[in-house]
C-alpha cells in the first residue's frame, strides 16, 4: 500500500491511497472539509465525507503526472516504469504548477 498527503497550498486537503488490491482512495480531511467545505481540488470530486474510491488513478491526479521528454526523464532518473501512475506521482508531483502538491508518506507511517 503506498499513501500520500495531497495538499492544496499549504493546507492538508487529504489522503491519497494506493490499496494492495490496486485500487485507488481519496479520503478529504476531516478538518479541510470543516473549515475549507467549498474548496474542492476537482469538480468531479467535490468535498465530502465518504472516500472517492476508483480502480485506476482519478483523472486529476493523472494530470499532475508529467508527460512528454519530461516524463521520459523522471522515469529514467528514478527508475520508475511509465505505467506506474502512483510511483511517478509520488516521486514527480511535489513540487507542481499550481495549487496541490502530493506529499508521499513513508511505509509504516500510514493512517
Amino acid at each position: 500500500m503506498r499513501q500520500a498527503e495531497i495538499f492544496y497550498g499549504n493546507t492538508l486537503a487529504g489522503i491519497l491511497t494506493e490499496t494492495d488490491e490496486g485500487e485507488y482512495k481519496f479520503v478529504y480531511d476531516k478538518t479541510y472539509m470543516k473549515e475549507s467545505p467549498n474548496q474542492f481540488l476537482t469538480f468531479t470530486m467535490p468535498v465530502r465525507e465518504e472516500p472517492y474510491v476508483e480502480k485506476h488513478l482519478f483523472p486529476f491526479f493523472e494530470g499532475l503526472i508529467p508527460e512528454g521528454w519530461l516524463l521520459d526523464i523522471a522515469s529514467k532518473n528514478w527508475k520508475i516504469n511509465r505505467s506506474d501512475r502512483m510511483g511517478l506521482l509520488l516521486a514527480c508531483c511535489k513540487n507542481c504548477i499550481g495549487a496541490v502538491s502530493v506529499h508521499p508518506i513513508a511505509e509504516g507511517n500510514e493512517e
